[in-house]
Parts: structure tokens; C-alpha cells; sequence
């Protein structure tokens, strides 16, 4: 309030007396007799037109002293008006732009992650990454999402944002780079990960990858990007909060919330709550573990269970884990040394994860703790702990190699201890068991995950995913990164803790959710699917290629090799009969001959046409064989003629 001038004081002042004035009771001024009534009336009447006029000025003065706190009030409304403007002015105005979320793997499958986030002319991928082939895609080394709309709209590609450095999530890069070489923008961790294996493909253009840490801002054409601190089952993961210019959308990432760390730092729940009540626009949140009830368990638990197996044993300690879990490699150099164990390590991706993880500061251990793994006979097996790759029976890893006994410095006995410090990731386990019955018939002591708890997920559990959801308040929610019946159940999981239907959106490969000022909608479709990667070809094999290969692992091959005179039209040699994969002699019958004299027939009978045309011989033959040998073997092996001329 401001200072009262000279002038409010003589105001009040005059008030005062004006009112002392108004209340003193009123004498008569006539010297004569009046009577008592008459007095009284004058009495009255002189007293109320004197305050009616102290009320007249007392009011008047009133309003003049109140004329600055009016003023006060109105600049008060003002800057109200004002606030109401400017939160008005945050809303997103529709000005007909769409924001384009799509995503091009990593939905109604698990791995192959990655997703375009789009607005006008600006767009950003988040996350590059690879899956296993399935069992019908024979020769097949792994599949990557397909970036025909990426590579269409080039142009328009700011950079790919990785969110940690799991091969579902960045594998696909050095494929993925050979048509769109962008900038890549990671934590340091990935970006070492993604380095080395980069320098693996020696074809790819120098990539420029920029490394940001949690906490992190930075613009990508009208995206502006914050890293998050997460945890999961490989350091330096991130969610991403990505602002657009219509609201900010938060993507999880592979994440879970582990209360006691290996490193100490718990996941940044606090900055997710800060979001929330600045308002999220959209939440796209990790759906793996969605059907599993209650809170991951703490990757601290499987240090425990590693403890109580290294107690007291007298054998080799061999432990298979995923190579990018450097906690948990952490953890084993930590036990290894306390029960005076020397480490040494087995498989090329575990060798580079613990050159990078050293050189980062992610793994720490004392001098002459890890030795190599040529110098390991010098020590008493029950001193030796190894560290190897194959915990998922993978056909070339060094514990596959083992158990088959070929690999060069280690050959399993009965003097070995190994613990499968990794669950089978859904499909291989066909494979995980193959190989613990291959190790358990040399004699070894094998633990797994059903005997002893040595693995803890790295994914959200229910409360886990509802916390988020709590936390973050999203206007819309898709749920992201798992099968249909994780995305489902994701999705309960959101209405449970108030999401409305109508906003949760599940969303399959390839298809658009359009956001826009006044809601938002599942529209159209990009190109998309998968993509094989068969040798160092990416995507020669297609489905003709992989239809040959079923054909040919289900019924075989028959080869009609015949030579013809280039002059004449005649058959100098053969038909020979060449076969693979079906065998023509039956326990009671070889219809070997009967095939060859066939093939004779067929030939003859074209050359009798007049029929010199090869393909018409080729398309005989083929029809003809393949009636007979499924008459005869109820098969249908794949007939391939060869007509030389000579």
C-alpha cells in the first residue's frame, strides 16, 4: 500500500470532526417558551440534516482515499487477465498441423523397436533396433524394421534419438545407416556399443553420433528432447520427453524401477511427477511385463543368489549372462574377488562390453583381478571364475561351443560349476535347454534360472506401469514394446488408474495416430514390416526366396542335368539324376531308374513334337516328375531341369 499524503490526513482529520460534530445532541436556539414536542421535532430535524451531510462528506472522502486500492485492484485484474491470456495463449491453437506418431516395430512383436515421431516438415526416430528371425526364415541372420517411409522423406530427418543400448533397440544401425545416415544422438554407454559395431561394417559412411547424458536438453527441429534417468538391466538407460507444438509426449523406453540400484542412482521419478503436472500430451510406456503382477525385483537380488553359489564351491565357476548387463557383470567381479577368485572372460561381445564398460567407468575392479583367458591353466580351477557369452543357446557363443567341445581353451568336465545367470528370452527355449542338457551330459553342475533365482527382469512390472501412468497424468496413452496380449493388458492397467478409453490407443506396425488441437485418431498406414538380413545382403531374401528354402528343408531337391547337340537338337548325354534332401530308394523298390527313364521318355516325346523350345522341355519334365515321385513317395520335392548345349 502507498504512503498517505498531506492531504489524506487533513481528510481524515475533517472526518472526524464531522462526525463528533454529527453526534453532539442538539440545543434549542429559541430563547421563548416551546413545548416539549415541538423542541423534540426541531431536536430531530436539526440533527438529522447535520448527519446527513457529515455522511454525505465522510462518503465522499472515503471514496477519495479508496481511489488508489481501485487503481491497485484494477492493475490486480489486469495482471489476471493477463495470466488467463498467457495460459490461454500455451494451449496448442489449432492451426490444422497433425502430429504423426508411427511406429515401425516393436508393437504386437518383441524387439525390432522403432518409432518416427512426426510434425510438418520435421521428423525424428527414436530407437534402431533388431529381432531374431523366427524358425520358417531359414538362413535368415536377423530382421530390422523397414524404413521405406524414412527413406522417402530423407529430408526431413532431424536424427535418430537411441534410448539404451540393447540390440533390440540399436542393432538395426548399421544397416539402418547405409540409406539414412543421420545424426545419432545416445548416452555415452550406447554410443560406445554402437561405435563398435559400426567399425565391424567398414562400408558405412563415418556416422556422427553426439553424446548427451540424463538430464540432457537438446532441439531437433521443432522437437525439443530431455533425457530421463530410468533403470533397467543396462546402464545409461533413458526415457525421452519430447516437446512438440502441441504438448509433450514422454517415451519410457525399456525401463523398470529398481529402489536399490547397483550404481545408487534410482530412476528420476521425481522429474516424471514434474511433467505430469505441467501436462502430458502423450505416454508411450514399455508393455513387456505388463501381465506380471507387483514390482520387478531388484538387480541387488541376483547378487545374493550369486553369493550363496560361490560359497563353499571347490569346482570352476562359468557364468553365462547377456554381455551389455554391466551390473550384473559388476556384481560377479565384486563376489569373484571377495572369495579370491581370478576372472577371465570368454566371447567377443562380452570381451568388448568389458573393454568399453572399464574405459567408461562403468566396471571397476582391482588390478590383476581379470586375466586372460590364455594364462587361465596357471590357476587352480576352484580359483577361476569365467564370464561367456551364450545364454541363449546361441548356435556360435562360446558357452554353445563348450558344450560341443570346441572351443579352444576350455573344455567342460565335472570340475565345473555353471550358472545361467539369464532367463530364455520367448522362443529360445528350444535352444537354452539343448544346450544345459549338452553341458549336464560332460558332467558339469548346471543352474539355472528355475533352480536359483540368478536373473531379475529389466522390465516394469503392473505397479511398476501404474505408478508411471500416476506419476505422468498423460491426456492419451499407447502402450508400446510387446505382444498384443501385453499391449492389452497394458492398456487395463491405464483405464484402472483413470485413463479414459477413448484416449488409449493400440496400435499396430506401420499404422499413424494423428494428434491434433481437438483430439486424436489412428489413421492411414506407411510401408512396413520386416526386413532380412541374410549375410551381408538386406533384403535380398523376400518371401519367394524364403518359400524355396521351406520347400527344400521339407521335400528335397531333384536334378535333371541332360546335354543336347546345339546343331542338331539331339541328346548327347543323360538325362542324369542328381538328388538332395529325398531319397528315391524304398525299402522295397529303387524308383531311381523309373526317373530317369521318365525324364528319357519326356525328352523323346518333345523332340518328336518338334518341341526344341526349353522351356516347353523344362515344363514338361517338371510336370512329370513331380506327378510320379509324389505317386510313389507322397512328396514334393523341388524339380530343377539343366539343358546344356554343346
Amino acid at each position: 500500500m502507498s504512503k498517505k499524503s498531506i492531504f489524506d490526513d487533513l481528510i481524515e482529520e475533517e472526518i472526524r470532526g464531522l462526525k463528533t460534530f454529527a453526534e453532539k445532541p442538539s440545543k434549542s436556539k429559541s430563547s421563548g417558551k416551546t413545548t416539549k414536542k415541538a423542541a423534540d421535532k426541531k431536536a430531530s430535524s436539526g440533527k438529522k440534516s447535520k448527519k446527513t451531510l457529515a455522511e454525505e462528506i465522510f462518503n465522499e472522502a472515503k471514496n477519495m482515499m479508496t481511489k488508489s486500492d481501485s487503481k491497485k485492484s484494477a492493475k490486480k485484474t489486469d495482471t489476471k487477465k493477463e495470466t488467463s491470456k498467457s495460459k490461454k495463449s500455451k494451449e496448442p491453437v489449432d492451426t490444422g498441423k497433425k502430429l504423426k506418431i508411427i511406429p515401425l516395430g516393436g508393437l504386437q512383436e518383441i524387439g525390432k523397436n522403432m518409432t518416427v515421431f512426426e510434425y510438418d516438415n520435421n521428423i525424428i526416430v527414436v530407437d534402431c533396433g533388431m529381432t531374431f528371425p523366427n524358425d520358417d526364415m531359414l538362413g535368415v541372420d536377423l530382421v530390422i524394421p523397414d524404413i521405406t517411409y524414412l527413406k522417402k522423406n530423407i529430408d526431413k530427418v532431424k536424427g535418430i534419438v537411441i534410448t539404451h543400448g540393447h540390440e533390440d533397440h540399436i542393432g538395426g544401425i548399421p544397416y539402418i545407416l547405409r540409406d539414412l545416415n543421420v545424426p545419432i544422438y545416445c548416452t555415452a554407454l550406447a554410443g560406445a556399443i554402437i561405435n563398435s559395431k559400426l567399425e565391424e561394417h567398414k562400408n558405412i559412411k563415418k556416422a556422427k553420433i553426439h553424446i548427451k547424458k540424463a538430464g540432457d536438453k537438446f532441439k531437433l527441429g521443432v522437437f525439443d528432447i530431455e533425457m530421463i534417468h530410468i533403470n533397467h538391466s543396462i546402464a545409461d538407460a533413458v526415457s525421452l520427453c519430447i516437446g512438440t507444438p502441441l504438448g509433450k509426449c514422454i517415451f519410457m523406453g525399456d525401463f523398470k524401477i529398481d529402489t536399490t540400484p547397483i550404481d545408487g542412482r534410482m530412476a528420476d521419478l521425481a522429474r516424471f511427477g514434474h511433467l505430469g503436472n505441467e501436462g502430458v500430451l502423450m505416454l508411450m510406456s514399455d508393455s513387456t511385463n505388463a501381465e506380471r503382477p507387483g514390482m520387478a525385483m531388484s538387480e541387488k537380488k541376483v547378487g545374493k543368489s550369486l553369493e550363496a553359489q560361490f560359497k563353499n564351491c571347490d569346482k570352476r565357476i562359468i557364468i553365462a549372462s547377456f554381455s551389455s548387463n554391466v551390473h550384473r557383470i559388476q556384481q560377479i567381479l565384486d563376489i569373484s574377488n571377495k572369495y579370491g577368485r581370478k576372472v577371465c572372460v570368454s566371447g567377443r561381445s562380452m570381451e568388448n562390453i568389458m573393454k568399453i564398460g572399464t574405459e567408461l567407468g562403468y566396471l571397476t575392479y582391482p588390478k590383476g583381478l581379470v586375466v586372460d583367458i590364455s594364462l587361465m591353466k596357471k590357476y587352480p580351477k576352484d580359483k577361476m571364475t569365467v564370464i561367456t557369452t551364450g545364454s541363449q543357446g546361441e548356435p556360435m557363443s562360446a558357452l554353445m561351443r563348450m558344450s560341443m567341445g570346441s572351443h579352444k581353451q576350455i573344455h567342460i568336465s565335472t570340475e565345473d560349476k555353471i550358472l545361467m545367470a539369464a532367463s530364455p528370452i520367448p522362443g529360445n527355449e528350444k535352444a537354452v535347454y539343448t544346450l544345459i542338457n549338452e553341458l549336464v551330459k560332460r558332467g558339469a553342475e548346471v543352474v539355472y534360472d528355475k533352480l536359483a533365482e540368478l536373473h531379475v527382469s529389466g522390465h516394469a512390472c503392473a505397479e511398476e506401469l501404474k505408478m508411471i501412468l500416476a506419476l505422468t497424468k498423460p491426456k492419451y496413452f499407447m502402450p508400446v514394446h510387446g505382444e498384443y496380449r501385453h499391449l492389452v493388458a497394458h492398456k487395463e492397467h491405464a483405464k484402472a488408474v483413470g485413463i479414459p478409453t477413448d484416449n488409449i490407443f493400440i496400435s499396430e506396425i506401420g499404422k499413424i495416430l494423428e494428434i491434433g488441437a481437438n483430439g486424436a485418431k489412428l489413421g492411414g498406414t506407411v510401408p512396413s514390416g520386416k526386413v532380412l538380413v541374410d549375410g551381408i545382403g538386406v533384403g535380398d531374401v523376400g518371401q519367394t526366396v524364403l518359400r524355396d528354402r521351406q520347400h527344400l528343408s521339407q521335400d528335397g531337391l531333384i536334378i535333371i542335368v541332360t546335354t543336347f547337340d546345339a546343331d542338331y537338337g539331339t541328346v548327347m548325354a543323360g538325362p542324369d539324376i542328381i538328388t538332395r534332401g529325398i531319397n528315391l530308394t524304398k525299402d522295397t523298390e529303387d524308383i531311381s531308374d523309373k526317373v530317369k527313364n521318365l525324364a528319357i521318355e519326356t525328352i523323346e516325346s518333345c523332340l518328336d513334337r518338334n518341341l526344341y523350345d526349353w522351356a516347353t522341355i523344362k515344363s514338361e519334365l517338371r510336370t512329370n516328375i513331380a506327378d510320379f515321385v509324389y505317386k510313389h513317395t507322397k512328396r514334393n520335392p523341388m524339380i530343377l531341369p539343366i539343358n546344356m548345349k554343346v
